[in-house]
């Protein structure tokens, strides 16, 4: 089937690339879908699967495809909010949705690709429905965090939901507030609202993960991390202080941000080479994690990941057997 029959298609051919941070995926995009990489195998776009890489001014900590590699292969649903926005994973299956369709009518292939597990897999299999918000009790439940604070209503949910619990971190207020708001509206926890285990049928899927060595992927992480510092995290977060943001702008709750408003003066020498640290150890947890959402899923094809030239010929392999491209 050549690339101009897809628009045809009654299903929207779409790759969904799953890794975890600092796996390698960008390199890899390159190698498959850049007319300049070496193992070239078709035109396609790119579709970020990142939580936090939606919002602008964030570059540095989220570690962004630079822009001239978007120009090599185009990338969405990045740099389209400001850091106080709120964005969740039904905005992002809404805007990817989009943008598929926008890529299939070029006659590109969609690449869905990131390490937020949590809208791959609401990707994979559509957003279960929940009970539409009750701005009331979202403003009660906004008034308690003021008053009363983040912690106070983490353990709340704890007791309520402990499976919500675990995926969401004890700074989001804002996911915190909705899945006691869930719960209060109608006795159910947010858990309970289950996923279609059937894969949405708008799509024709290849849905690739990438399982690197555990050890190897934390020292990559370790590596990455002084690179950011060397590369200036440091003025990024002063810059997004100054711009009048802070520890309740939901694009600075992420890994890489949130840790700096943990001391009174983090730009302290000290209390730097601490917040490194605590970066590297929070983004090798969050790894481990990042599996906990794409397991189970339906036709997964696991790939133990080196970015070795055998890798390449597996997925290349997967790609051509799934729209028999010669």
């Amino acid at each position: 089937m050549s690339e101009s029959k897809y628009i045809e298609s009654a299903k929207i051919p779409a790759i969904v690339l799953f890794a975890p941070t600092a796996s390698g995926k960008t390199a890899l995009t390159r190698e498959l879908f850049s007319p300049k990489g070496s193992h070239f195998i078709l035109n396609a776009e790119v579709v970020s699967a990142d939580s936090q890489a939606v919002y602008r001014h964030m570059d540095i900590g989220t570690a962004k495809p630079t822009k001239e590699f978007c120009k090599e292969i185009p990338h969405h649903l990045i740099d389209i909010l400001e850091p106080d926005q709120q964005f969740n994973v039904s905005d992002f299956v809404d805007a990817a949705d989009e943008v598929c369709k926008k890529i299939i009518k070029k006659g590109k292939i969609p690449v869905v690709c990131g390490g937020t597990g949590f809208y791959i897999r609401n990707f994979l299999y559509g957003v279960p429905p929940t009970p539409i918000s009750d701005e009331k009790l979202r403003n009660k439940l906004k008034e308690r965090v003021i008053i009363e604070g983040n912690e106070v209503l983490y353990r709340e949910l704890q007791k309520i939901d402990p499976e919500s619990a675990l995926k969401i971190h004890q700074n989001d207020s804002y996911r915190i507030c909705r899945a006691l708001e869930v719960y209060y509206l109608c006795g159910k926890t947010r858990t309970s609202f289950q996923l279609e285990h059937k894969l949405r049928e708008m799509y024709d899927f290849l849905f690739i993960v990438l399982e690197p060595n555990r050890e190897q992927l934390y020292k990559k992480i370790a590596v990455r991390v002084e690179k950011m510092f060397e590369a200036g995290l440091e003025n990024e977060i002063k810059k997004l202080i100054e711009a009048g943001y802070s520890k309740e702008s939901p694009g600075l709750k992420a890994i890489g941000y949130s840790e700096w408003f943990d001391y009174e003066n983090p730009f302290d020498q000290n209390n730097i080479q601490k917040i490194k640290e605590q970066i590297i150890h929070h983004s090798c947890k969050y790894a481990k994690k990042q599996f906990t959402y794409i397991r189970d899923i339906e036709g997964s094809n696991i790939i133990k990941y080196d970015a070795s030239e055998e890798n390449f010929r597996q997925i290349i392999s997967l790609i051509k057997k799934w729209k028999k491209i010669c």
